[in-house]
Parts: structure tokens; C-alpha cells; sequence
């Protein structure tokens, strides 16, 4: 015989509160477990990474990477043409903080000029948890800069993550992904993530290029961002879900 089971009024609000996430995952579950499988592989895979470095197992990698794009007469220039070096610092300097910042600001100001103050409020919180995460974890590790080639660029901060790898990771991703929502057709929304990806491993290898960072500062870099980069994406779905961010404009035109 199944017995009734009373829930007091004063508890109901605390469980409609808790029906809403668990409708939010049946609902979005494919997408939902596909992204956090990709944020504990990068988590993971930053764990061991940062556990290898500690332990100096990775140091000879890292001189292999670094020397291989120098060249061997004159460590001070990389190999290929002339124009390679400046073509190099061109790339980095798209992920600098003075770039990163002009471009933040640019976005959201079209946001809020479209009234699309929650797009813009993602912006900020992604940006900057990923800039106060890079920078902790940075002194957290303490790793300095390499001193295997003469650098190309001048530097004076920390060396692991990479903060340009991780910065960049977040801001064109994010980005990347809420132009994505805008556009109907999937080949327009494969594009601009492609290009945001692609953006962010042309200044991870052009930080390596100018000799600034070692390899797997740059791989630790892109880890920790895309594991931060999904999980606001994570929460813009879910806001989506409960009417807070407008939906993408291919739910629309279904």
C-alpha cells in the first residue's frame, strides 16, 4: 500500500527551485553532457600537466619545442623568412591585455546598444574570472620564464598558465559563441567557433614563437580557459532555459 507523503508549505518553494535545474538537464542533456565531459577532460588534463612541471618531467619537451622554431646557427632569430618575427608579434599582441580589453569593450558596448544587457553581463563575469583565474594561478606556481632562447618580446610576469592562452581562450570563445547564437544556419555557427579557435592557437604558438612561455605553459593555458569558457556557456544555457538570455536566433526561426 503506498503511503502519502506530506511535504510542509513552508518547503515547497525550496523544491520548485529544484525542479527547475533538474528539468534544465533532462532537457539539454546530450549538450550538457557532452560539455562537462569536455571541461574534466581539460581539468584533468591541466592536473596532470601542472603535476609533471612541478616535477620537471616535462623540461626536456620544452627545450625540443623552443629550439625547434630557432634557428640553430642563431637562437636569437626563428627560422623562415625575415618577416616571420614581426608577422609573430602581430599575432601575440591579439591576445594582449590592451587588445583584449578594446575588443571586450567594443562587444559589449553593441550589446548594450541592442539591448542585450545579459549577453553583456556574460561577457564581463567570463572575462574577468578568467583573467583573476589565470593571475592566481600563475602565482600560485610561481614558474619563471624561459631562459632557454633570447625572448623576442619583453615580459616580467609569471610564466604558468599562460595568461595570453587563457585569456584569449575565454574572451574569443565566448564571443565566438554568442555570435554563434545569432546566426541560423550551422555552418555560420561552425565558422565563427572555428575562427575563435583557431585565433586562440595562432597566439598560443606565437607566445612559444617569441620564446615567452614554454609549451606547456600554452597548454595549461588553453585548459584552463576552455574549461572556464564552457562553464559560462553552461550558465547561459541554463539562463536561457529559465527566460534570463534571449534564445538563439535558430531556435527562433524554428
Amino acid at each position: 500500500m503506498r503511503r502519502n507523503i506530506s511535504v510542509p508549505a513552508s518547503l515547497l518553494p525550496y523544491l520548485d527551485a529544484l525542479r527547475l535545474p533538474y528539468r534544465w538537464l533532462v532537457r539539454q542533456e546530450a549538450v550538457v553532457l557532452v560539455a562537462a565531459f569536455a571541461i574534466v577532460l581539460a581539468l584533468l588534463g591541466f592536473v596532470k600537466l601542472a603535476g609533471e612541471v612541478r616535477e620537471g618531467e616535462t623540461r626536456s619537451f620544452d627545450e625540443w619545442a623552443l629550439n625547434l622554431a630557432r634557428r640553430a646557427d642563431d637562437p636569437a632569430r626563428l627560422i623562415g623568412p625575415p618577416w616571420l618575427a614581426e608577422s609573430v608579434t602581430d599575432v601575440t599582441a591579439l591576445g594582449s591585455p590592451t587588445v583584449l580589453i578594446i575588443v571586450l569593450l567594443s562587444s559589449m558596448g553593441y550589446m548594450v546598444l541592442r539591448n542585450r544587457y545579459d549577453e553583456a553581463a556574460l561577457v564581463s563575469v567570463a572575462s574577468a574570472g578568467g583573467a583573476v583565474l589565470s593571475a592566481g594561478l600563475k602565482e600560485l606556481f610561481g614558474r619563471g620564464r624561459p631562459d632557454i632562447v633570447p625572448h623576442l618580446v619583453h615580459v616580467n610576469s609569471l610564466s604558468f598558465p599562460s595568461g595570453h592562452s587563457t585569456e584569449a581562450m575565454v574572451i574569443y570563445l565566448t564571443l565566438g559563441a554568442l555570435l554563434a547564437r545569432f546566426a541560423v544556419r550551422r555552418a555560420v555557427r561552425v565558422y565563427l567557433i572555428a575562427n575563435a579557435l583557431t585565433l586562440t592557437l595562432l597566439i598560443g604558438v606565437s607566445r612559444i614563437c617569441l620564446g615567452v612561455h614554454y609549451p606547456t605553459d600554452v597548454l595549461a593555458g588553453w585548459s584552463v580557459g576552455l574549461m572556464w569558457a564552457l562553464l559560462c556557456w553552461l550558465g547561459a544555457r541554463y539562463l536561457q532555459y529559465r527566460g534570463a538570455v534571449e534564445a538563439p536566433a535558430s531556435q527562433k526561426a524554428k
